[in-house]
């Protein structure tokens, strides 16, 4: 329990995590199709900018901006050689907001899937994947993060290169799937699945958990098919919607508002998760909310889902349009 995650899970029964990087650089002037990742050197000071808003709202962990830096991802905008440059960038300006904080908070390297397929689907082999994600963690870990953090991941295949690409940089470890498929992952994995699988890869992961999605009353449930299987000490993280995804007038839109996410900051609390943050449609303000809303509470009892549905709203969500399905593929793909 020498790193600073693992320290301060010793200490306290839970851990606020961040919100949604793209959604807070697209309301900063970030445009659509623009790579996000370029941000840590073409625009570092509004990068800055958000993390500074997460620490502000009180989360003790954060993500860096490094979701779509591995090779795979940059080649689509012609810079697959500059992986090194871009996540020390990331890692560098995420790690003077840190350490300017005042108080512990964890600088977590955010790797997200490479877009490819995997054998025998697609073309991209285990030992490729892995030298990919070996690449941008190494990286990671050479601008100063504290942790490596894996997410939005569909198959077991593709989680389980990241994570031995990240295992070696000796950093801890946290991996996250993204259930956003009648329950299931894109690839079919379902949480109990993927809570056996995450729990006895090694070495083994700080904390596991899920990401994404599709609107916070799916990822509670999520939560709860993972504790099923999961190890009593395993470390469970949440980090769910800002609602549900709605396409309005060609974007798309969240329907959470902050007490949407102090709903559902306490159900995953409830649930069973240590680390509990947002993802897409997250903003600072949603953050502090389920600050507020953690500070002092007692978890209680696991939550059934006529309770999660009453909150949160309806856990098994439509299949999404043509149009939608499209934007939340890309979504998956760049966080935003």
């Amino acid at each position: 329990m020498s790193d600073l995650l693992s320290r301060l899970l010793a200490e306290r029964d839970w851990l606020l995590c961040d919100g949604a990087m793209g959604t807070s650089l697209f309301q900063r002037g970030l445009e659509t199709g623009e790579a996000p990742d370029l941000w840590n050197v073409t625009n570092a000071d509004k990068v800055a900018d958000v993390h500074q808003g997460f620490v502000d709202a009180g989360s003790d962990i954060f993500l860096t901006n490094s979701f779509g830096a591995n090779a795979l991802r940059l080649k689509l905008h012609g810079d697959q050689d500059r992986v090194r440059e871009i996540n020390v960038a990331a890692a560098q300006v995420a790690r003077k907001v840190a350490d300017a904080a005042g108080r512990p908070v964890v600088v977590a390297g955010s790797m997200g899937p490479t877009g490819e397929l995997m054998e025998p689907m697609g073309a991209l082999t285990p030992d490729d994947a892995e030298k990919v994600f070996a690449e941008q963690a190494l990286a990671l870990k050479e601008g100063g993060v504290d942790v490596l953090w894996i997410e939005t991941m569909s198959s077991k295949e593709e989680y389980a290169a990241a994570a031995a690409g990240a295992a070696q940089t000796g950093l801890p470890v946290v991996a996250t799937m993204s259930f956003d498929t009648n329950g299931r992952t894109m690839m079919g994995v379902t949480p109990e699945e993927a809570a056996s699988f995450a729990s006895a890869l090694e070495p083994g992961l700080v904390a596991y958990g899920c990401n994404c999605g599709v609107g916070p009353a799916t990822l509670i449930d999520t939560v709860l098919g993972m504790k099923k299987t999961a190890a009593p000490t395993d470390v469970i993280t949440a980090k769910g919607n800002c609602g549900i995804p709605e396409y309005r007038d060609g974007q798309i839109a969240y329907t959470g508002s902050p007490e949407i996410m102090q709903e559902y900051a306490r159900m995953a609390r409830d649930a069973g998760a240590r680390i509990i943050g947002g993802c897409c449609g997250t903003t600072d303000i949603h953050v502090r909310a389920m600050a507020e809303a953690l500070k002092d509470y007692v978890a209680g009892e696991a939550p059934d889902r006529e309770r999660i549905e009453r909150a949160l709203g309806p856990v098994d969500q439509p299949l999404p349009k043509k149009d939608d399905a499209d934007d939340r593929g890309r979504r998956r793909r760049r966080r935003a």
